[in-house]
């Protein structure tokens, strides 16, 4: 169970992006995520008329490493720790460390 997952609103702690909030679009394999609307990146792309891709300068979003953003806690406003906790029935949630509320409200 990761602490980060895809659709946590989530702040960067650093780097030039610091203090920046967003969406994680997806969690990668080797630790990092992408943000929504954050480390935004031009690439240089091609045209392909065979696959119907158009040519020109596209932006997105590049992959930050995990460690340097921490999930949004709307009761302190700010980036917070997290830990898990099993409830009575046996589930597993995430909780922030700062005031023990969960960060899944599923």
């Amino acid at each position: 169970m990761n602490k980060i997952r895809k659709g946590d609103m989530v702040v960067v702690i650093c780097g030039r992006e610091k203090g920046r909030r967003g969406t994680v679009i997806d969690v990668l394999a080797d630790g990092r995520v992408r943000i929504e609307g954050v480390n935004m990146s031009k690439k240089h792309q091609r045209p392909n008329p065979q696959a119907g891709m158009q040519g020109g300068i596209i932006e997105r979003e590049a992959p930050l490493h995990i460690s340097n953003v921490q999930v949004y806690n709307p009761a302190t406003q700010k980036g917070g720790r997290v830990g898990f906790k099993t409830l009575e029935g046996g589930r597993k949630v995430r909780v922030f460390k700062s005031n023990d509320e969960m960060v899944d409200t599923k």
